[in-house]
């Protein structure tokens, strides 16, 4: 058993919440852009003291309509600078914010509004206001419940924002108070509910403690991204995610200005106007980043280049790992020359693609390859790795500027303690660690082990505090020879292929390791343009010869990890896509492993037949 530490760096008053975060802000600067919105003629800033006047007079709103503190509020929008304004707002009423996926079932939304009790949902859209009235008129447990709808973006056919806030001017800046006040650091800020792969949601307490210590510590962190002149983000990432949010309590408590974007489809248009000096990024966005410049470098004729320049990036960055491990001088000239060439020719349009000024990006969410991160900090964009849970309020290890090492998740953030139990379960303690599931005393008692929070992931820390997570416990395969196989390493060298959407090992109790594997239509496309063939029907590529081969040598590049007995012996290719709506990945894309297996037993069985 391996355990890494380390110690706190700043403390609250017990009696504060997440709220005096904002009232920090405004009383060092209330003229400081905290937000940038996205309007017809471009950014536009808002300032602290509009954002709290803003927050106050929707906050006034919540509690002319009833909400005490304490009462649990639903916010079920795509991300965007009103659901920022909705969840302060909330908090200084008093409530507590439950987030809901947009891309939820009705299903799923009964559940969260039945389990956690909400008061009032807001909705970022009449489909998805529809959506949650359909829910609450079709539910006998909820139809005679008192939850009332708001949307969010501003129509006068139905309650609005612009009408909760005019329905509060009757409450005065005492009674404001007392509800904002009423919360200390131990109290409940959010109910977060897990993604439901297996089971409904659970939802986990988050408390005020948890996103302000979280906040000020990786503020203390990691000065160089945070601290810097005019520091500033877009956020895509879904707010319904406890990693968005965590990071947006961050960028608050640092002053760093935040923008919103509702998702991946607009993020490269919106990068190049917004400019982010640091962005937090999953390992999907880099990998999508670096399948566009090859292929646009493929159709300008320079493929040659282009690889000649990635493999200079990547030498490099592991020459500069090897330098930091100990265990090298770092660069030598020639690579130093490879690579100075080749920053004044191609890396600078790669940084382009991020907006042109991102000092570091963060990658979270699920793993990320170890050839993609060299790739891009050899190409100038840093990439600093972490790792975190639902449970954990996201963040609890990160890599850092001054302290990096590639393919690890960092060391712990401030306040927290990694421990590696005797058959490689991380276990969590600390200042993120949440304060447990809601009304699920059987799941609590599974949680938790002498205080550290049971992740269900495995790893291994080193002899310098670096966690490098290994895979998870339920997705381990076990052939019937007994192999034990860790499906991850395989699937994500399988999906940095051009021609691979996604990539599910499996094997569990057979005779031989198998995958399941889609095709990415965009990086298909591509991939036959640049050969000059035709374009392919999604149904006609999966049985295309070429294609056929080209996966099959993936799987055989990808077998070079793994002893024979693991390597992947047969692959089917499914004519799908796995996405959020098909209920195949979370929405922040990590792949829900067990409901591939389900829905595709078919394509499985046929792979053993």
């Amino acid at each position: 058993m391996r355990e890494a530490s380390t110690e706190l760096l700043v403390e609250l008053d017990a009696a504060s919440n997440v709220t005096d975060l904002l009232l920090e802000q405004h009383a060092a600067n209330p003229a400081h852009a905290l937000y940038r919105r996205k309007g017809p003629n471009g950014w536009v800033d808002v300032t602290a003291g509009k954002f709290l006047q803003d927050v106050s007079a929707l906050a006034k709103g919540l509690i002319a309509g009833g909400i005490e503190p304490g009462d649990k509020v639903a916010v079920m929008s795509p991300t965007s600078y009103e659901w920022t304004l909705v969840d302060f707002a909330i908090w200084f009423a008093g409530g507590v914010t439950v987030p809901i996926y947009e891309t939820s079932s009705a299903r799923q939304v009964e559940w969260i509004i039945q389990d956690a009790g909400v008061r009032r949902v807001f909705a970022g859209d009449r489909g998805l206001a529809a959506l949650v009235t359909g829910v609450l008129a079709g539910s006998d447990v909820l139809r005679d419940r008192l939850v009332n709808v708001v949307r969010m973006d501003y129509d006068g056919d139905a309650p609005d924002l612009a009408s909760l806030a005019a329905a509060g001017t009757g409450v005065t800046d005492a009674e404001l108070e007392r509800h904002r006040s009423q919360a200390g650091l131990d109290d409940v800020a959010s109910l977060v509910y897990t993604s439901g792969t297996t089971g409904n949601p659970k939802g986990c307490e988050i408390t005020h403690g948890n996103f302000a210590l979280v906040a000020k510590n990786i503020v203390a962190f990691l000065p160089e991204l945070l601290l810097q002149d005019q520091a500033r983000t877009l956020m895509f990432l879904p707010l319904a995610h406890v990693l968005a949010r965590a990071v947006q309590v961050v960028c608050l408590t640092a002053g760093a200005t935040l923008g919103h974007t509702p998702g991946a489809a607009q993020l490269l248009e919106d990068l190049g106007s917004f400019r982010p000096t640091f962005l937090l990024v999953v390992p999907r966005i880099f990998e999508k980043v670096r399948a566009t410049a090859a292929h646009k470098a493929a159709l300008a004729g320079k493929a040659r280049l282009f690889k000649a320049a990635s493999e200079a990036a990547i030498e490099y960055s592991r020459e500069e790992d090897r330098r930091n491990r100990g265990q090298g001088d770092g660069p030598g000239l020639l690579c130093r020359t490879r690579h100075a060439l080749f920053d004044r020719l191609l890396y600078p349009r790669l940084r382009q693609a991020l907006g042109g000024q991102v000092g570091y990006t963060v990658s979270g969410a699920s793993p990320l390859s170890l050839e993609d991160a060299h790739f891009f900090r050899g190409a100038g964009i840093p990439v600093l790795e972490g790792y975190g849970l639902t449970e954990t309020t996201a963040p609890c290890t990160a890599n850092t500027p001054a302290r990096t090492r590639v393919g690890s998740v960092g060391i712990p953030v401030p306040g927290t303690t990694i421990r590696v139990a005797g058959d490689g379960e991380i276990l969590v303690k600390g200042i993120g660690v949440f304060k447990g599931y809601h009304n699920n005393r059987a799941a609590n008692a599974e949680a938790f082990v002498d205080g550290f929070f049971r992740t269900g992931d495995l790893g291994e820390l080193d002899a310098q505090g670096f966690l490098t997570v290994t895979g998870r416990k339920k997705d381990l395969l076990v052939t019937a020879g007994g192999k034990n196989v860790a499906p991850g390493p395989l699937e994500e060298k399988l999906r940095a292929h051009q021609l691979v959407g996604h990539a599910v090992v499996v094997g569990d109790g057979k005779p031989f390791v198998s995958a399941l594997v889609t095709l990415d239509p965009e990086g298909v496309d591509n991939w036959r343009s640049e050969r000059g063939l035709p374009a392919l029907a999604a149904q006609d590529a999966v049985s295309d010869p070429e294609v056929l081969a080209a996966v099959q040598e993936a799987v055989d590049h990808a077998n070079l990890l793994v002893s024979k007995a693991e390597s992947i012996r047969s692959f089917s290719l499914l004519d799908v896509q796995f996405t959020v709506e098909s209920g195949h990945l979370t929405p922040s894309l990590k792949l829900k492993r067990s409901a591939v297996v389900r829905d595709y037993a078919g394509e499985i069985a046929k792979l053993y037949s």
